[in-house]
């Protein structure tokens, strides 16, 4: 058994990687941090964890979290890093925050307004070279929801050279769950139920550096990319709608064939059947995503549809997954390929 601690765990995300890790045979939970809740139980928070009724969350201290093999960082974005450099050598970190994402510093201080911590192995594993960097690590920045979904769905194409590096538009929607656990007036059930809006709208979006830094490394050049956030009556999920113009010449199976072939011993991304489109109900409480893709001819122009659990894939079930890694398990110990449904 290897002991893991979490901090950050009273939010949506930490509360899902509580969930999970409650499932995993191989991991014996130690310190639950939850800086604003300390000393609360953790049933009045996430009345789902009943394995967790007798137990209340800890301060957050570098002394109770640095006491595991490996622990988890759900904090809000910029918080991670400060308490992440404390922590022993000794004790392997999967941060699910921003903090260590960006190579850029320019990048990460124009879009995070704070000064920029360092960065550390990428941990989408399906991407090229990247599971075997994240084995080999004792620091992983777990991806953010939107440029996951996004990644899985265009990197193959780059890596491919089947699509152009510019003229990328992705518009994605997601749940409510995806904003974090604050309350807001724009989160209010009256406010979300039966409406869509747009937000964050005109390259102003904190993941659009994240989205770019990805597809470029596949693409081996700069890519540049739209991306417009939709905010959709659900409590979780992301459906990325992803379009880019294709290279001449290039055919429809040339661009369903470069992601069958990337995905192919892919355990949690799927190409559905082509008369299958994904939907975020199918892969509700799941590591998976899901992808399909058609070839607009008439504008030469291919679009990816990507979905994905933000919670999961999108956060907490890929960490565990990153977490998988390291520790030296199988990589989907504890995780789960089949969506909750209905």
């Amino acid at each position: 058994m290897v002991k893991i601690s979490v901090a950050g765990a009273s939010g949506y995300a930490g509360g899902e990687l509580l969930r999970l890790l409650l499932n995993h045979p191989e991991i014996e939970l130690g310190c639950i941090a939850a800086g604003g809740k300390a000393g609360d139980r953790i049933i009045d928070v996430h009345p789902n964890l009943v394995q967790l009724a007798d137990r209340n969350f800890d301060s957050t201290t570098v002394a109770a979290l640095g006491d595991a093999d490996l622990t988890f960082l759900a904090l809000p974005h910029g918080e991670s890093a400060a308490l992440a450099l404390q922590l022993p050598t000794s004790v392997a970190v999967v941060d699910l925050g921003a903090d260590f994402r960006l190579a850029s510093a320019a990048s990460w201080e124009e879009f995070y307004k704070l000064p920029h911590a360092g960065t550390w192995v990428y941990g989408l594993p399906e991407l090229d070279g990247n599971r075997e960097k994240v084995t080999q690590a004792r620091q992983v920045a777990n991806p953010g929801c939107y440029p996951t979904s996004v990644a899985l769905a265009l990197a193959p194409l780059f890596s491919a050279n089947l699509i152009e590096r510019s003229d990328i538009s992705v518009v994605a929607a997601s749940g409510t769950s995806g904003a974090g656990r604050k309350p807001t007036d724009s989160l209010l059930a009256t406010q979300v139920m039966g409406s869509m809006n747009a937000y964050k709208v005109g390259g102003l979006h904190q993941h659009t550096p994240e989205m770019e830094q990805s597809l470029s490394r596949a693409a081996g050049g700069d890519v540049s990319l739209s991306f417009t956030p939709l905010l959709a009556p659900m409590t979780r999920g992301i459906l990325a709608t992803c379009s880019a113009r294709v290279k001449q010449g290039v055919s429809y199976e040339q661009l369903r064939g470069a992601l069958a072939h990337a995905y192919a011993n892919e355990p949690f991304v799927t190409l559905l059947p082509e008369d299958v489109q994904p939907q975020t109900s199918s892969v509700f409480a799941s590591n998976s995503a899901h992808l399909q893709l058609s070839f607009d001819e008439h504008v030469g122009r291919v679009v990816v549809m990507s979905a994905i659990d933000n919670l999961g894939k999108g956060a907490a079930g890929q960490a565990l997954q990153n977490a998988n890694l390291i520790l030296g398990f199988p990589e989907n110990l504890g995780l789960t390929v089949n969506g909750v449904a209905p």
